[in-house]
């Protein structure tokens, strides 16, 4: 693997993970323990709606570029 844009071949594979959403939520879960009992707790971890995306790149250690794999 060569670098695009300096022509280097010191290279290396990183990725890169971001997390979108909302974590459970304590008081929620409380509340439908309370409600429903453990199937209110379990249906609040059910929706908690907490998405992570991963991409992977090459990275150039000479010039810093990052060049999507």
């Amino acid at each position: 693997m060569e670098c695009p844009k300096c022509h280097g071949e010191n290279l290396t594979v990183i990725s890169e993970t971001k997390t979108e959403g909302k974590d459970f939520s304590a008081g929620k879960g409380i509340c439908g323990a309370l409600l429903l009992g453990p199937v209110g707790l379990i249906c609040g971890l059910c929706g908690k709606g907490k998405t992570t995306n991963s991409t992977n790149y090459w990275l150039c250690h000479d010039c810093g570029a990052k060049i999507k794999v």
